[in-house]
C-alpha cells in the first residue's frame, strides 16, 4: 500500500517464505462514527476488517513482516472485502476458505465513552467459526516461521481441531507456536449477546480447555484478565507460575497504558521482575484492537530477534496509535510511521490530532501504489457550457459525450494498470458510473467553481456534507489559479480554502489533488511554481497529488523535485496538465518534464476532446467517430509519455 517500502525482515532471520500465520476470527467490523453515544443511537458507521488473527495480519504486513491469515470468509460481498483489502495490505490470502454456506461474520460497537465500549459479534454459524482440520494445508503450515492460534477458536470443536493440526504440523517444521489467548466470554457462551465488551469472566471449564494449549507454545500473550482465564487461578502472580510449571513459553503480560512485562525464565515473587517494555501514556478512545496492534508489534521484535526490551517497547507504540483512534487494524501504525513516532514522540495525548504522524500514517496506508498515471480529463464544466453555446438541447447530451470519452480511455487502457479519468459531478454521473466499471481506473472529481478566483467551491461551501457519500477511491481535485506574487489579501483567502478542502479530504479518508495555475495570471519563471508550493506547504498544505502546468525548462522541474523531495517525501508525485495545447507544445512540455522525479503522469482534456466534442454536439460525428477520434488522441500521448519515459531510464 506505501509508497515507501516496509521494512524488511533482516536476512538470515528465516528461510521459509513466510514469517507468520494468523489463524482464526475474520470479521468485518463496523464501528459507531458518533462518538459519545449508546450503541443505540449509532447512526452511521466506518468498515474495515476485524477480529484478532485478521488484525495481527495486516499490523504485522504493515511492519514488515511476510505474514498470512488461515480462516474462512462467506461467498459474499463482505467476504470478498477481507480478501481483497488484505491483499491491499500485503497479507498472502491463499489461506482463506471461501465458504459457500455461510456468512462473514461482523463485529458492531460504538464509543459510549472513554471507558464504556457496547459491542455487538454476528458469529451465528458464522464462516470463521467453520473452520475444520481439512482447511489446513500441511504444505502451507510448513511454510510460516511462526503459527498464531487464537483463544476464541479453542471455543468450537471444529475450530479447536484445526488449530491443534496447524500446531502440530508447525512443530514438526520447526515453526515456533505464539498464543493470544484472546478471550471474550460471550463467545464462549458465558455471556450474553449484548455483553460482547466483557473481557473477564472466570471459568474452570475454559481454563481447563486453555491449558492443553500452553506445553506447545513459544510465545504466550494476554492481559491480566486473560493470563488468569489461562491459568485457572484468581490471583495474577499465582497465574503467571502455573503457565510457568505447564510452558517454557516467553510470556508476555499487557497491562495497558502501564505498557507490558515479558518473562523469559522462572517466574519470582516480585511481579515486576521482569523485562519491561517502555509505556506510552495517550488519551484513550477506543480500547478494542490495542491487544492487536500490540501483538504485531511484538511480532515485528520476537520474529527478527530483537531484545525483549525492544520487542516490548514497539508492541507498546503500536498499542498506543490503536487506543487512540477509532478502528482496529486501520490504525495500525506503519513501519515508516512507528519509526516516525519513536524518533520523533508527539506533543498530543490523543495521537489521532497529531497532523505530522496522521499525515505519515495516511501516506504510507494508501489504498493502492500509483507509479504511473495517464489520465484523460473530461472534467470541464465551461468549456462544455461554451461549445453547446447555451443551447438546452446541446447542454442535454454532454453528459453523454463523457460516457464516450470513458469508452475512448478504455480502449487505449485495454485493462492495463496507471490510467484515469477526471470527470465532474455536474455532467458527469453517468460517466462515473461507466469509469467505475474499470477497477483499475484511477478517479478524480473537481470541486471547485469554474473560474472563480479566489477559490470557490461548486454547488456547496460545505464539503463535509458533499464528500461523505463520495466513493473511497475517488481523488478530490481542487484547482486554483494561484500565483506567489498576488496580492497577500488573495493569497490568504485561497490558501483558506486550499486548506478546508484538504482538512475535509482528510476526515472523510479521500485523497486530493490540488491544481495550481500560475501562468494566467502572471508572470511563469523557473522559481513560480517552486515559490508557490513552498507558500502552500508553509500553510499546511501536503496534498496526495499536485496538478501542474508544464514548465519551460528542465532547471523549473528540478526546483519542484526539491521542494517536493524536502517538503513531503511522502507526497505520490504530480500529474501534468495540457491546458489545450496542441500535441507539438505538448511534446516539448513532456519532454522537460520526463526528466523530473516527481511527475508520474499527466492528466489532459481538451487537446484530446476539444475537436471531437465541437463535432459531436453539432451532430457531424456519430459516437464511433467521437470515441475513435479521442482514443486515437490519448494514444498517442500515452504513447509519447511512454517512450520518453523508456528513453529516460536508457
Amino acid at each position: 500500500m506505501s509508497q515507501i517500502p516496509s521494512a524488511q525482515v533482516p536476512s538470515g532471520a528465516g528461510a521459509k517464505p513466510l514469517d507468520l500465520i494468523t489463524i482464526g476470527r475474520a470479521s468485518v467490523d463496523l464501528y459507531g462514527q458518533q462518538i459519545g453515544t449508546r450503541l443505540e443511537d449509532v447512526a452511521s458507521f466506518a468498515k474495515s476488517v476485524g477480529g484478532c488473527p485478521c488484525n495481527i495480519s495486516v499490523g504485522t504486513a504493515r511492519l514488515g513482516l511476510k505474514s498470512a491469515l488461515l480462516t474462512r470468509v462467506g461467498d459474499e460481498q463482505m467476504g470478498r472485502f477481507i480478501r481483497e483489502q488484505l491483499q491491499r495490505e500485503g497479507v498472502e490470502t491463499r489461506g482463506i476458505v471461501t465458504d459457500p454456506e455461510r456468512l462473514t461474520a461482523l463485529a458492531i460497537l460504538s464509543v459510549e465513552n472513554d471507558k464504556s465500549f457496547p459491542l455487538l459479534f454476528y458469529r451465528d454459524n458464522c464462516a470463521d467459526n467453520a473452520l475444520c482440520e481439512d482447511d489446513i494445508s500441511e504444505d502451507f503450515i510448513r511454510s510460516a516461521r511462526a503459527v498464531l492460534v487464537t483463544g476464541t477458536h479453542f471455543a468450537k470443536p471444529n475450530a479447536d481441531a484445526a488449530q491443534r493440526k496447524a500446531i502440530r504440523i508447525a512443530k514438526e517444521s520447526g515453526a515456533r507456536i505464539v498464543f493470544d489467548i484472546d478471550y471474550r466470554p460471550n463467545l464462549w457462551g458465558l455471556a450474553g449477546h449484548d455483553a460482547g465488551e466483557s473481557r473477564y469472566i472466570a471459568s474452570d471449564r475454559v481454563s481447563a480447555h486453555l491449558k492443553t494449549v500452553l506445553g506447545d507454545c513459544d510465545l504466550i500473550v494476554g492481559t491480566e484478565e486473560e493470563v488468569l482465564i489461562a491459568s485457572g487461578e484468581s490471583d495474577l502472580l499465582a497465574a503467571l507460575k502455573t503457565i510457568r510449571t505447564l510452558s517454557k513459553a516467553t510470556i508476555v503480560l499487557k497491562r495497558g497504558p502501564m505498557g507490558c512485562i515479558v518473562y523469559d525464565g522462572p517466574i519470582s515473587d516480585d511481579l515486576e521482575d521482569g523485562i519491561v517494555g517502555k509505556g506510552f501514556p495517550i488519551e484513550v478512545y477506543n480500547v478494542l484492537g490495542a491487544g492487536d496492534a500490540f501483538m504485531s508489534g511484538f511480532l515485528r521484535g520476537w520474529l527478527t530477534g530483537e531484545p525483549h526490551a525492544t520487542s516490548a517497547t514497539w508492541a507498546n507504540a503500536c498499542g498506543a496509535f490503536a487506543v487512540s483512534r477509532l478502528l482496529c487494524a486501520p490504525e495500525i501504525p506503519t513501519w515508516t510511521e512507528l519509526q516516525y513516532f519513536l524518533e520523533h514522540g508527539s506533543k498530543e495525548k490523543a495521537l489521532r490530532k497529531d497532523e505530522a504522524i496522521n499525515h505519515v500514517h495516511w501516506a504510507t496506508t494508501r489504498r493502492r501504489d500509483i507509479p504511473l498515471l495517464m489520465a484523460l480529463a473530461v472534467d470541464h464544466r465551461s468549456q462544455l457550457e461554451d461549445i453547446a453555446e447555451g443551447n438546452p438541447e446541446l447542454l442535454s447530451r454532454i453528459p453523454a459525450f463523457k460516457v464516450l470519452a470513458v469508452a475512448a480511455a478504455a480502449e487505449v487502457a485495454q485493462g492495463r494498470s496507471g490510467f484515469g479519468m477526471l470527470i465532474d459531478d455536474k455532467y458527469g454521473r453517468d460517466a462515473l458510473y461507466a469509469a467505475g466499471a474499470h477497477r483499475d481506473f484511477w478517479i478524480g472529481k473537481p470541486i471547485e467553481l469554474p473560474g472563480s478566483r479566489p477559490l470557490t467551491f461548486e454547488f456547496s461551501q460545505d464539503l463535509g456534507s458533499r464528500l461523505v457519500d463520495w466513493p473511497v477511491d475517488h481523488c478530490i481535485k481542487v484547482l486554483s489559479f494561484y500565483h506567489p506574487d498576488d496580492p497577500a489579501e488573495l493569497k490568504t483567502a485561497q490558501v483558506a480554502k486550499l486548506r478546508s478542502a484538504f482538512e475535509a479530504a482528510r476526515k472523510v479518508g479521500r485523497e486530493i489533488l490540488i491544481e495550481i495555475i500560475a501562468g494566467k495570471h502572471g508572470k511563469l519563471d523557473d522559481r513560480t511554481i517552486p515559490r508557490a508550493l513552498e507558500e502552500l506547504y508553509d500553510a499546511g498544505l501536503k496534498p496526495d497529488w499536485w496538478k501542474l502546468e508544464p514548465q519551460a525548462s528542465r532547471t523549473a522541474w528540478a526546483a519542484i523535485d526539491a521542494v517536493i523531495e524536502t517538503r513531503d517525501p511522502l507526497c505520490r508525485g504530480v500529474v501534468l496538465l495540457g491546458l489545450e495545447a496542441p500535441y507539438e507544445v505538448l511534446k516539448d512540455g513532456f519532454a522537460a518534464a520526463r526528466t523530473s522525479k516527481t511527475v508520474k503522469g499527466f492528466a489532459v482534456g481538451r487537446t484530446i476532446f476539444a475537436d471531437a466534442a465541437k463535432a459531436w454536439l453539432a451532430g457531424r460525428m456519430t459516437d464511433e467517430q467521437a470515441v475513435s477520434d479521442m482514443a486515437a488522441k490519448f494514444k498517442a500521448l500515452v504513447d509519447l509519455w511512454l517512450q520518453l519515459g523508456e528513453t529516460k531510464a536508457a
